[in-house]
């Protein structure tokens, strides 16, 4: 009756995983084991050695399995005893109580630790909703910008990521911010929302680039531990060029008659670091896109630790038509080269002129190709 039951139960549990599997052979073996060496004369432990089982099973299985686990030790203890011949003695008894107690402890102990996981999840899931609806993706234009954005999370395991995105349509132009929140957390998917509202607050109400930048800092401050910061790119269009301030955060892409990063005057350090940053510009000509990033893509490696070439490759990225299809296939690159979906987090905005207004040619630079400041 006992081996049936137990056949019943293991086929009950063949959707179990692999893992998951072996972790109930482990249990289930070493009480069999235990019971068998209980069974023994010599054996000097006696029964109550085989809670180990349901010991075993409570760390790694949840209550169910673990009661299972636990019935089998029981019904194996009987038999081991009923084995050896032993007489109903205190002391019989008293390991008969030991292994159902701890037996009795190890299957709260598996719903305690199930309970605790199941609330983790649902954690999880309203995390996971909440950075969506924070990081939704996005194809929109306006202002005579068409901006095309999204976020791939890819640490395995994480809840959130990191890197946020966002973009306005503000009296001094539209205005974007890209930038990457230190840690996968809670804490961080709290920081993100914290520096996309603030941003949108600020965005209209700042009118200078650099100013935005410093006073975003401002009111992350209260919110960012000593260590925490948030690396960001905010870009500002204008007829015929796009405004930039770097805090720390990797240089955007010019994509069009050339390749070629938009690097900031002077480095600086992130937001809650209280940055100075010196704001650029860079002349726009017909035709150029500008891609907007996060470390995820710049530094994604290969098995070789070789860094993904994106000077070299996002030309023929962006060539494609679709600001869409460009995204997708700059990602695929990515995995390419990697050899597997890319491992950390990327952030991806691309963003061109929809209809080009040349600036006069007293506010031109002298090398269409430079960067300079205002």
């Amino acid at each position: 009756m006992v081996v049936r039951a137990v056949g019943r139960w293991w086929r009950k549990t063949g959707t179990c995983g692999r893992r998951r599997r072996g972790r109930l052979v482990l249990a289930l073996a070493v009480s069999g084991l235990l019971a068998v060496l209980s069974g023994l004369g010599s054996w000097r432990p006696g029964v109550a050695v085989l809670v180990i089982g349901p010991v075993l099973a409570c760390a790694r299985l949840d209550a169910r399995r673990t009661a299972a686990v636990a019935a089998s030790a029981l019904s194996l203890a009987l038999g081991a005893g009923a084995a050896s011949g032993l007489k109903v003695t205190p002391g019989l008894g008293i390991e008969f109580l030991v292994l159902l107690v701890g037996s009795t402890l190890a299957v709260r102990d598996a719903a305690r630790h199930t309970a605790d996981a199941a609330a983790l999840a649902r954690a999880t899931d309203v995390a996971q909703a909440s950075q969506n609806a924070i990081l939704r993706p996005m194809s929109v234009e306006f202002g005579g910008i068409e901006v095309c954005a999204r976020h791939r999370c890819a640490v395995q395991g994480a809840s959130v990521c990191g890197d946020l995105y966002d973009v306005v349509h503000t009296p001094y132009g539209v205005r974007l911010l890209i930038g990457d929140v230190r840690g996968h957390d809670l804490d961080a998917l709290r920081t993100t929302a914290a520096t996309i509202s603030a941003f949108r607050d600020l965005a209209y109400l700042t009118p200078g680039l650099a100013d935005l930048a410093t006073a975003l800092d401002a009111r992350l401050a209260p919110e960012l531990g000593p260590e925490d910061f948030v690396t960001a790119v905010f870009a500002e269009f204008a007829p015929g060029e796009v405004r930039l301030v770097n805090c720390g955060h990797p240089a955007p892409l010019r994509a069009g008659k050339q390749v070629m990063l938009l690097e900031p005057l002077e480095p600086t350090p992130p937001l809650g670091l209280h940055p100075r940053p010196l704001p650029y510009r860079c002349y726009l000509q017909s035709g150029d896109r500008l891609l907007f990033y996060t470390d995820g893509l710049s530094e994604a490696r290969d098995a070789n630790g070789t860094d993904f070439p994106l000077l070299e490759r996002v030309g023929d990225a962006l060539a494609v038509l679709s600001p869409s299809d460009a995204l997708d296939t700059l990602y695929a690159m990515v995995a390419a080269h990697t050899g597997h979906a890319p491992a950390d987090d990327i952030a991806l905005a691309l963003c061109q002129p929809t209809s080009m207004v040349v600036p006069s040619p007293a506010a031109r630079p002298s090398n269409p190709a430079a960067c300079r400041e205002p």
